[in-house]
């Protein structure tokens, strides 16, 4: 009896196991929009580390090191860090980041967040999710398609501010400078207006890079997408003094309008 009790026990803990290793993280750097026109002269920011698709949990994540590239120039970033409900109703607490960001011309505004890496008990793994959001403001679109240098970095090859609902967006994943071929590329939804997945599956989908290292995906609704290119970065040493293997994620954030009324 006390074995089966403890199988019982156990069971449903295996499971969670399991599902938590179908759950991808994501940093997310949001601007509050993509595009910059009229009297409009700054983006407000926000990063915070969840599972976008399913709205949570928050986690805890620290920033080393953030910046904005614009035509050759580099702009460092101010982050207040504010502590939010790690779950709706929770009392535990964990770090987001709000900023301002200035815009003093025009350009494209190549926006990054580069995190301290974080372990996955699960999985006895650093990871690391290098993160950009790419801007355009007061009508100088060139340079969105141009690396900004990140250790791991998605090149898009669609110009990410202009994009609709069934749009498919096109990128190319680099890895320390190189293309990273026939890795997985991890997509989710910033999911805003509470939907559900019809199947677990469906929460996190999944596409690969080719022998070139590039990727493409139709975007089926409007709203912010994240796509997270899993790459490898080598092995890191732990708190405990022991070598782990270093998952090293290139992230971009990128946002589909919706069609306008008179076209659906």
């Amino acid at each position: 009896m006390r074995k089966l009790l403890k199988s019982i026990i156990l069971f449903p803990l295996i499971l969670l196991s399991f599902t938590s290793l179908a759950k991808a993280h994501f940093l997310v750097l949001l601007p509050d929009t993509d595009n910059i026109e009229g009297a409009k002269r700054e983006v407000k920011l926000e990063a915070r580390f969840t599972h976008p698709m399913e709205g949570g949990p928050n986690m805890e994540f620290k920033i080393l090191d953030s910046g904005v590239l614009v035509r050759g120039e580099k702009i460092n970033l101010n982050w207040e860090r504010v502590l939010i409900p790690s779950m709706k109703g929770s009392s535990n607490r964990v770090s987001m980041y709000k900023t301002t960001l200035k815009i003093t011309k025009p350009g494209v505004y190549q926006i990054y967040v580069d995190p301290e890496p974080y372990f996955e008990p699960s999985e006895e793994k650093y990871i690391k999710q290098i993160t950009k959001v790419i801007i355009q403001a007061l009508g100088m679109e060139e340079g969105w398609d141009e690396p900004i240098g990140l250790k791991a970095e998605i090149i898009p090859l669609i110009k990410p501010f202009a994009l609709w609902e069934g749009n498919t967006f096109k990128g190319k994943v680099l890895i320390n400078g190189e293309p990273a071929s026939n890795i997985e590329v991890e997509i989710e939804y910033l999911n805003t207006k509470n939907l559900k997945a019809p199947y677990e599956s469906f929460i996190t989908q999944v596409i690969k890079t080719d022998e070139n290292g590039y990727f493409e995906y139709t975007i089926p609704w409007a709203g912010w997408w994240g796509f997270s290119a899993i790459g490898e970065g080598g092995e890191i040493k732990g708190a405990d003094g022991k070598e782990y293997p270093l998952e090293l994620d290139a992230v971009i954030w990128v946002k589909a309008y919706p069609k306008p009324k008179e076209v659906k």
